[in-house]
């Protein structure tokens, strides 16, 4: 992919943008998934789809004092400390995060039809290159691109640095989009990029602000998306209401505040962030009792989907592997098959089922927005529409919606979310805004930089060592930003 000679001290995360968007836009419109999986839909009764999301921060941890140390994987700081809290876990971690690049190949060679979904962070794919785990790289690379294995897994694309939509701003969370491409294609290459149509957002989190819910779907259009994945209490029906029939695609309709529109196909992960749900199988046996449902009048299979942290927990890190064999090897050639949310969209086109048949949905809150506020008048008078809904309605708000309704990724982060705000926009005036080369070691460097700064790890926790982690990559990329450019 590269010819040029670069700093392998950073990941491959910029400069190749039009070789990417050229590959995307040249990519065949020939289905990915429907001859090579063989699955007879006309003949199932409904299909269950699981994701794993695995992500590990990069922190500055690679000596003792904060402000001089190297950037490392957590995962490589939890390794060397393994006697400190819950560190022990590190070395199945790492299990879990190659274990699927040899379940899958196995079940295939048995003759079964294993299904899995996978998403990787950019912070996770560099950390694995710095400790120089080769084998793992390996497995997945096989897993990928092998034509006999590859059917069994669908990649979904990420933000690099695992940044959260609703509270990064726009032009970086694009930079984090873009950045993930790259990398993929410099670990599995152009052509399985090609093979990327899905998206997850980190923490599942959705912007609800008209404005930047709106660049939010036509960042993940631009960059050769044709699906996202959402949690069901973040979105609403156009009149406001719950969503009715989850287990089938939906359609994604932001506005924003100047009458503008996009819209993507929205894949519905019911429930909250239980990984009980992915580790015992629960969308299988939850396809097997659904009953048959209607898009536009044409009778289809449900879909069951979900995501969960594919390491986290000891129940996902004992109990997945003999679950999910159990499941594939009942699903295999069954009337309710493990499939992927691509390879089920393809069924569906393939009988005669397009996006725009799929019924519309908007972020939360939108509705008492639009009975206030007429698309087309001025984002100032937005505003106020939304103080004053603020004000009368104790439930209202325009931090997003993630996971769960429990956190905001806004409120009580001040003390990181400063020091965020002001390396990104030092970032934009000293980089972005001059149209700098992006295949530049200083732009690189000073991109690396930010996206570790805007990782949600950092004010998740909101206070101690995790916040300083943040505000140390924030002063990092301040400096890069006023002194390299």
């Amino acid at each position: 992919m590269h010819n040029r000679k670069r700093d392998s001290s950073l990941p491959e995360i910029c400069g190749d943008e039009h070789l990417i968007e050229k590959s995307i836009r040249e990519r065949s419109s020939r289905p990915i998934f429907l001859e090579e999986g063989g699955i007879d839909f006309k003949h199932i009764k409904g299909a269950a789809a699981v994701a794993l999301h695995m992500h590990q921060p990069l922190i500055p941890a690679g000596g003792d004092e904060i402000t001089t140390a190297k950037t490392i994987s957590n995962l490589q700081h939890m390794m060397e400390h393994q006697n400190s809290g819950d560190n022990h876990n590190a070395p199945v971690f790492l299990q879990c995060y190659q274990r699927m690049g040899e379940i899958i190949p196995r079940l295939i060679d048995e003759g079964k039809e294993p299904r899995v979904m996978l998403e990787y962070s950019g912070t996770l794919l560099w950390g694995l290159q710095q400790m120089h785990e080769n084998d793992l790289l390996e497995s997945l690379r096989r897993l990928t691109n092998d034509l006999k294995y590859r059917h069994g897994v669908e990649w979904l694309g990420a933000p690099w640095g695992h940044a959260v939509a609703p509270s990064t701003p726009i032009q970086d969370f694009k930079l984090h989009v873009k950045a993930w491409q790259h990398h993929f294609t410099s670990l599995f290459g152009l052509k399985a990029l090609q093979r990327v149509r899905g998206f997850s957002p980190s923490e599942m989190a959705l912007p609800n602000d008209p404005d930047v819910a709106y660049e939010f779907v036509k960042t993940l259009k631009e960059c050769g998306y044709s699906w996202v994945l959402l949690q069901e209490h973040t979105v609403e029906g156009h009149d406001g209401s719950p969503i009715q029939g989850p287990h089938i695609p939906h359609r994604l309709v932001c506005t924003a505040s100047d009458g503008r529109s996009e819209s993507i196909t929205a894949i519905i992960k019911t429930q909250g962030s239980d990984t009980k749900l992915v580790a015992q199988m629960q969308p299988y046996y939850e396809a097997k009792s659904c009953e048959m449902q209607y898009i536009d009048g044409i009778k289809v299979p449900p879909l069951v989907t979900q995501i969960a942290d594919g390491e986290n927990g000891g129940v996902m890190m004992n109990e997945f592997p003999p679950k999910f064999d159990d499941v594939v090897t009942e699903a295999s050639h069954s009337d309710t098959p493990l499939m992927h949310v691509s390879e089920y969209l393809e069924h569906l086109e393939a009988i005669g089922i397009d996006a725009e048949q799929f019924p519309p949905l908007q972020p939360l809150h939108q509705k008492k927005i639009w009975e206030q506020y007429t698309p087309g008048e001025s984002r100032e008078r937005l505003d106020l529409v939304i103080e004053r809904l603020k004000d009368e309605q104790g439930d209202f708000h325009m931090d997003g919606g993630s996971w769960t309704s429990n956190i905001s990724w806004t409120e009580g982060y001040n003390k990181v979310l400063g020091p965020m705000a002001e390396a990104s926009s030092l970032f934009y005036q000293n980089v972005l805004s001059k149209e700098s080369s992006t295949n530049t070691p200083a732009y690189r460097n000073a991109l690396f930089h930010l996206m570790c700064t805007e990782t949600s790890c950092f004010r998740y926790w909101g206070e101690g060592l995790w916040a300083d982690y943040g505000r140390e990559f924030a002063r990092r990329t301040i400096a890069i930003a006023k002194y390299d450019f």
